[in-house]
């Protein structure tokens, strides 16, 4: 048997190794267009900073090595220019020589990857102008970087790669701006808990343009110039674009493959595309979302590796399925670090499920050990079924952890009451008796169970400030005093019973304090005395961020990036 796999990375040097390991005597020829086979393609914002500093240390096979271990063909610096798929050949164009040749096949595997949106807009030849997607990508800003010492840099997108790059570029020392369309980073997250993270790339000197459109580029004064729709120009010494990614799907396309969302080659669960013998992995193929069910287009490097797993044991015989992707993902963001999985509330909505979501503010470790720091965690879940359709937590320790047993518990099935009896490990340098997950699942519980009657940051401007309910603030009178949303009065948990009189029980109360805790159990204070109590989910300081944030945001939008 022969095979032929067009791209390597994580799909197609995957499959590569994978396939060797099932079949010692097959013929196996990779052709890769650019001059690295296999490299961490998630390592590259982090060489142009520094981090690392070694450039080999990017690269995690060379087709030397490959050969040498595995007997497989590593063709750099070759372009597949065609697929033939009536006589099982392609055609392959070697850069360096510029001979061109046809290669046969038995079986064929495309691993094209995706390449980064490049927008038709005035002075994009620029020669300011990058985006990071390669090796080569990554080299040419690096030597941008150290020839040129600039001094200021605008991404254009606030993605993984967008901070990414803005973090390390600021770490530099460089003045760092990120613009973008949307009014939020990070568009996996839901708008509320993306505020952390504005906070956290603001505290580290990054400034936020959200809500701008970018119309084109000029290079001006030693420098260019990036043009915003309707605002002032920003002068910066270069721009770093990484607005998304499309499917690099020309090769299938040009051969007659089925196509899917926005191009994407269409697969089935076992990876094979509509043309016999010929498979798909990685960010160039539609796969389906493992909560919704709906066709996706998930570009990341875990669900890459594990189709190129799978599309090799089809390859050689096996019956291997791919259940699907559920976008589980983490990032540093300076010192925070932020993760998610499944799928979002604003995403959730959109696709018609009927859910509820808890917002919590745990601690990393237990509360008394040094270093303990707190997180925010927010557990999406379909109402009545209680179904898990996903999670955010952005922190600053055990984030990490927290996030893949929430994967995990998706990916089993589990309901979102049940992640109160996880047993989870416990030492308070790393946890707490009640682990966050476990707290997260308590929650859902009593939500499940009548106890827990919640509000949200949604319903706080929508509240009556007339007097037929009564809004209630739980916290400390100093507290209280250091900020309080409007039309709150103040009644601290340990006052409450002895204060009941001062309360109308034919009004609901809907109840906040700093994290959640206290009126929660100020709530059940109250309906124990025989109010209707609502919980504000997520706390003031949820609350607080989030406000000041958005505050943050338009002051930009309207006046400048001062912040």
């Amino acid at each position: 048997m022969k095979v032929v796999i067009v791209g390597g990375v994580a799909g197609g040097a995957t499959a590569a190794a994978r396939i060797r390991r099932l079949d010692e005597n097959a013929e196996i020829v990779v052709f890769e267009r650019s001059g690295y086979i296999s490299y961490a393609n998630c390592g590259l914002p982090y060489y142009i900073g520094g981090v690392i500093e070694d450039p080999e240390d990017l690269t995690l096979q060379t087709p030397e090595s490959f050969f040498s271990r595995f007997r497989i063909h590593m063709k750099v610096h070759h372009e597949v220019t065609a697929i033939h798929p009536d006589r099982k050949t392609v055609s392959v164009k070697d850069l360096k020589s510029g001979e061109e040749f046809e290669e046969s096949y038995d079986k064929l595997l495309l691993s094209p990857g995706a390449k980064p949106v490049w927008p038709d807009l005035p002075g994009m030849d620029s020669d300011k102008l990058f985006s990071l997607r390669t090796v080569e990508d990554t080299f040419r800003i690096k030597e941008f970087v150290d020839h040129n010492k600039p001094k200021s840099a605008v991404m254009v997108g606030g993605g993984f790669i967008g901070l990414e790059v803005a973090e390390n570029l600021r770490e530099l020392g460089m003045d760092v701006t990120i613009v973008q369309r949307p009014k939020q980073l990070m568009n996996p997250f839901d708008a509320d808990m993306a505020s952390f993270i504005h906070s956290e790339v603001r505290k580290h000197g990054v400034k936020l343009a959200l809500g701008y459109s970018v119309e084109g580029f000029e290079e001006k004064d030693g420098g260019i110039n990036v043009l915003l729709k309707n605002r002032e120009a920003i002068h910066t010494d270069m721009v770093v674009l990484a607005i998304g990614v499309t499917p690099e799907s020309s090769l299938a396309k040009d051969a007659g493959l089925a196509l899917g969302l926005k191009g994407s080659i269409l697969v089935n669960d076992r990876m094979e595309t509509s043309v016999p013998d010929i498979y798909a992995v990685g960010d160039a193929v539609q796969v389906k979302h493992y909560v919704t069910g709906e066709a996706a287009l998930i570009a990341l490097a875990g669900p890459a590796n594990k189709q190129g797993r799978i599309a090799a044991d089809n390859i050689c015989g096996g019956d291997s399925r791919y259940l699907g992707s559920q976008g589980s993902s983490v990032i540093k963001v300076f010192d925070m670090t932020a993760a998610t999985t499944g799928i979002n509330e604003t995403n959730a909505l959109k696709a018609g499920l009927p859910v509820d979501t808890v917002v919590l503010s745990p601690m990393s470790q237990a509360g008394y050990y040094p270093g303990s720091k707190v997180m925010t965690m927010k557990v999406v879940f379909e109402k009545e079924t209680y179904r898990l359709l996903g999670a955010q937590i952005v922190g600053y320790a055990g984030v990490d952890k927290r996030i893949d047993v929430l994967a995990t518990a998706i990916r089993v099935g589990m309901k979102a009451t049940e992640l109160k009896d996880l047993d989870l490990a416990y030492a308070p340098p790393y946890s707490s008796a009640k682990d966050p997950v476990n707290m997260a699942g308590f929650m859902i519980d009593n939500i499940a169970r009548g106890i827990l009657k919640q509000w949200h940051l949604k319903n706080a401007d929508a509240l009556p400030r007339d007097g037929s309910v009564t809004l209630l603030d739980t916290r400390t009178a100093g507290e209280y005093k250091r900020g309080h949303i409007d039309g709150f009065r103040n009644i601290p948990v340990d006052e409450l019973r002895q204060r009941l009189e001062e309360l109308d029980p034919g009004k609901p109360v809907y109840v906040i304090c700093q994290s959640g805790l206290r009126s929660y159990i100020a709530s059940r204070i109250l309906e124990g005395n025989g109010f209707t109590a609502y919980n504000f989910s997520g706390g003031f300081r949820f609350y607080d961020a989030v406000v000041n944030d958005r505050a943050l945001i338009e002051s930009a939008y309207s006046c400048g990036m001062d912040q």
